[in-house]
């Protein structure tokens, strides 16, 4: 795969797992917690970052949005496993980090069918396949950093 379409590839894989999220809420009632849509807010600005970096294809700048990409990549992945073995504990997740990103931003009152968290962290971890989503999401954040990072390093 040429190096430039690794990028167009982290951005739809980041597509991919968003409608898998907006699926499984909207139409099979699994409601996200505060670190879900915090997720997807990652999973966002990676997939816009990784087309500016498709867009730009060669470059010192689209190397620098594919490094931004996988550093956003690495954070999901950090959130994803908080959400699965801190947050999936405790009773509720009002006030964490993710809760107040969310809502500092207003993102839950400007597209609340995709950022209103409407379910506590214990509840939301439902597992697909036997596995937690967490564990899912984590997957994918450690597959987008990868691609990310071999997007950047790879010579002209």
């Amino acid at each position: 795969m040429k190096r430039e379409n690794l990028t167009l590839a982290a951005a739809g894989l980041c597509v991919g797992g968003l409608a898998v999220a907006l699926v499984s809420q909207h139409q099979f009632g699994m409601e996200p917690c505060a670190w879900c849509v915090f997720q997807r807010l990652i999973y966002l600005l990676i997939a816009i970052v990784a087309l500016l970096a498709w867009g730009l294809n060669r470059g010192p700048v689209a190397k620098a949005l594919s490094w931004v990409g996988a550093l956003l990549s690495v954070g999901g992945l950090a959130a994803a496993l908080h959400q699965q073995f801190v947050a999936s504990k405790a009773e509720g997740c009002s006030q964490t980090f993710a809760d107040l990103v969310i809502k500092g931003l207003w993102l839950d009152e400007l597209a609340p069918w995709f950022f209103k968290a409407r379910a506590f962290c214990n509840e939301a971890n439902i597992p697909m396949a036997g596995i937690p989503y967490a564990i899912w999401s984590a997957v994918l954040f450690a597959v987008l950093a990868v691609v990310l990072i071999i997007r950047a390093r790879r010579p002209r």
